[in-house]
């Protein structure tokens, strides 16, 4: 089985190929029916994702040679692949929810297989943020369910019914505390470093490039878009404009490059948060179409950089072959002229606007130059100086690494924004150049000063937490033996009996 995942997404591809918008696909009768169809914005999901588990699979299967837990790997890994696919073919509340869980539970495999104390350590992070994310998300199903008035689970029915239902402020809250925990927005990110961090190199590109998405196509699918609500798309917005400073701030500080790349994925999600926030407070239904591409994007070319940093760790004397394609990557992120991430950049631009929000996208762009800047560096440093490159980890990677240029071009008329060639604009070079080349400047200043930046662990904020936890903890042990005391029976029926004293004495009192 280890041998044949790469085979596994290839039915999905051909779906988001093939299928006709606006076919469904019911299966089978109630009361466990699903419900699976196919829109623009989950078909362009689709065939991306599908991409990026075919290549992260035909890695995994030279990654897992020899290991004597492949097939283990294998299990999770196909569990984790259906949720991750199915998630964006779910046209109804039952079929999303199961697909969800199934892609964010099932992950907790890929990110222990090392066994080591940290990789466990990670995956008891994750999966507890995982089901609290879940129960934030089934309660606000729930709310949405109550308001429908057929009693329909259909997805659309639902959204179409939340702007005037009596619970929307509820479910509005859940949705976003919800997909923010899987998308990674500050303070819910913790995760994403450690996991991301923790994982094997295959896995760690699957979930951070498809994965992840599960939260980008569950706002896309519930927030009703079509309708200003002003108050929930600010609260969004700010939330991702936070994390997108916030993942550079803290990525700058990292020296592993898959450490360095969690925390661009940080900061790349909430910059598509703040632009869905902007959708939202304009009630701009388009807004699903360029983040959707936005979305293409960041999974072609997050699972092609951390591929690389695989490649690059058996490169050795091949480590420049590795790091300019990688380069054209990671830049790109910052919105590179001609790559593929001036048109995400361009995608949402509309959305974004050019008052304050659209002026700290920009400076995100030059922030997110910066990091890949540093990634480069960490890359090209943790390298080992002699080594032969693996051909089964080699093709996968460059594949991939053409086809996060390549595809972002030819699926640019689809996201609704107009031709590519408008980006090839000389105003549009320059609105993209100028960003790249302020990051630049900082990265060198940043080459500088980086030895008196503060040491931040992965996972900032956790770290913190844990601390305070082991403070606590002796206090809570201290209460678990002063429950178990006090509910002895002699105990208890002593302090019931002086409870009935007190009780009757203070009514004496009062006659």
């Amino acid at each position: 089985m280890p041998r044949l995942l790469a085979l596994a997404p290839v039915p999905s591809l051909a779906a988001a190929l093939l299928v006709p918008e606006g076919v469904r696909l019911v299966l089978p009768e109630p009361p466990f029916r699903m419900t699976l169809a196919l829109d623009l914005p989950g078909a362009m999901l689709l065939g991306a994702a599908a991409l990026l588990w075919i290549f992260a699979g035909a890695y995994a299967s030279a990654y897992l040679r020899g290991d004597p837990n492949a097939g283990r790997f294998a299990e999770w890994w196909l569990l984790t692949l259906a949720g991750s696919l199915g998630v964006f073919m779910a046209a109804d509340l039952v079929t999303f929810y199961l697909t969800y869980s199934v892609v964010s539970l099932a992950a907790w495999g890929l990110i222990v297989h090392d066994g080591t104390a940290a990789s466990r350590r990670a995956g008891i992070i994750y999966v507890a943020l995982a089901v609290v994310g879940e129960a934030f998300l089934l309660m606000a199903f729930v709310f949405m369910a109550t308001a429908i008035s057929d009693g329909s689970l259909l997805i659309r029915d639902a959204v179409a019914a939340l702007p005037t239902s009596p619970w929307r402020g509820a479910a509005m809250t859940l949705l976003i505390l919800g997909f923010g925990l899987k998308i990674g927005l500050v303070p819910g990110h913790v995760w994403m470093p450690l996991a991301y961090t923790a994982a094997p190199i295959p896995a760690a590109a699957a979930l951070s490039g498809a994965a992840v998405k599960a939260g980008v196509i569950g706002l896309i699918r519930f927030l009703p878009l079509g309708v200003a609500m002003p108050q929930w798309s600010e609260a969004l917005a700010a939330a991702g404009l936070l994390s997108a400073f916030y993942g550079v701030a803290v990525g700058i500080t990292q020296k592993d490059p898959k450490t360095v790349l969690a925390y661009s994925s940080v900061s790349q999600m909430g910059l598509l948060a703040a632009a869905l926030g902007m959708g939202l407070a304009a009630g701009h239904a388009g807004i699903t179409l360029g983040a959707s591409f936005s979305a293409v994007h960041h999974v072609l070319v997050k699972g092609g950089l951390f591929l690389a940093v695989g490649v690059t760790i058996s490169a050795g004397a091949g480590l420049w072959r590795v790091l300019i394609p990688a380069a054209v990557l990671a830049l790109g992120l910052g919105g590179l002229p001609l790559t593929g991430g001036a048109l995400a950049k361009l995608a949402v631009k509309a959305q974004l606007g050019t008052g304050l929000v659209g002026t700290l996208a920009t400076i995100s762009a030059a922030g997110s130059t910066l990091l890949m800047f540093h990634f480069l560096c960490r890359l090209a440093q943790t390298a080992p100086r002699a080594s032969a490159a693996t051909p089964g980890y080699t093709w996968p990677w460059l594949i991939m690494a053409v086809m996060a240029v390549a595809i972002p071009w030819t699926l640019f008329p689809a996201a609704g924004s107009g031709s590519s060639f408008q980006a090839l604009t000389p105003g549009a070079l320059w609105a993209a150049f100028w960003p790249v080349l302020m990051g630049g400047a900082l990265a060198l200043g940043l080459r500088r000063w980086e030895d008196r930046l503060p040491r931040v662990p992965a996972g900032d904020v956790m770290v913190a937490g844990e601390a305070v936890i082991r403070v606590v903890s002796p206090w809570g042990e201290a209460i678990e033996r002063a429950d178990a005391f006090l509910r002895r029976w002699p105990v208890a029926s002593l302090l019931l009996l002086i409870l009935a004293i007190v009780l009757a004495a203070s009514m004496v009192a009062r006659g």
